[in-house]
């Protein structure tokens, strides 16, 4: 063990849809501490521009970096297709995102080499996913969406709205005659809106939750630099917010249950 395996791992996000990776971090990783930021009073991240994307991501790293983590996970994939390469270079601690674990997942799972795509409007026009896809398997079909609306019904707790399947009926229409048997959740918000997903595309298209990849990445991550914390009673997480801590453990329960306390704001502006 290195001296820097008792450190937590730093997580960040646009606002909630991160936990669905942290919450995959814990299911896979008990022993370790976590600390995540999600960037509440700027959310979303998926229509902005690629300099701001890069400027708050940098700030939510700045941030992290302060709190001593040993791994930073951008839990964002508009900030790991527009920022993360970008950036990753000017610090001294790790990064991993969420587009690659994703990608690669894809392209085990389609039968029939037709991989669909949903995500921001800002993730999406970055064709990252069709990059990454089609270096790993040139011979794939790549569809993409953006869904811009997911993210506030989300944020908003609208999960379980009619309105909600309404807009994903008509968003996912594509996917019903374009033959994909593969799709991938290109936002950490849309693994929350599984169920909706299913219910309008069937069960016989494969939905990938890059959330699941990444902490299996995470886990081979640690093991390999032999950061692994060892086994202890005392696991502590601590989440951050930089706007509306309450209506943040308010919604987080849609991803997480019962599971989060102690939510605190701070002024992300200053990193």
């Amino acid at each position: 063990m290195t001296t820097g395996s008792s450190k937590p791992i730093g997580v960040f996000d646009s606002g909630l849809g991160g936990l669905t990776v942290a919450k995959e971090i814990f299911r896979l990783l008990p022993n370790e501490d976590i600390v995540y930021f999600g960037d509440t009073g700027r959310t979303p991240y998926g229509p902005r521009s690629k300099d701001i994307v890069k400027e708050f991501s940098r700030q939510d790293a700045n941030f992290l970096v302060e709190q001593s983590v040993k791994l930073i996970v951008v839990a964002c994939n508009t900030a790991s297709a527009l920022a993360l390469p970008e950036i990753e270079s000017e610090y001294n601690v790790d990064m991993l995102g969420v587009i690659k674990p994703g990608a690669e997942s894809a392209v085990k799972s389609t039968k029939n080499g037709k991989i669909g795509i949903i995500g921001t409007t800002g993730t999406i026009r970055s064709d990252v996913y069709a990059k990454e896809i089609c270096a790993l398997d040139p011979g794939i079909k790549v569809f993409s969406l953006a869904c811009p609306l997911f993210v506030p019904l989300v944020e908003e707790g609208y999960v379980e709205k009619q309105a909600t399947k309404y807009i994903a009926e008509d968003y996912l229409a594509p996917f019903r005659t374009n033959g994909v048997d593969t799709l991938v959740l290109g936002c950490t918000h849309y693994p929350v809106l599984k169920n909706v997903i299913r219910e309008v595309l069937g069960d016989k298209v494969v939905l990938i939750d890059s959330a699941e990849e990444t902490a299996q990445t995470v886990y081979k991550y640690l093991v390999a630099n032999s950061l692994l914390r060892e086994k202890t009673a005392d696991v502590l997480h601590k989440f951050y917010v930089s706007d509306m801590p309450d209506h943040f453990h308010q919604v987080a329960k849609h991803f997480f249950g019962d599971g989060i306390s102690n939510v605190m704001r701070v002024d992300i502006t200053k990193y």
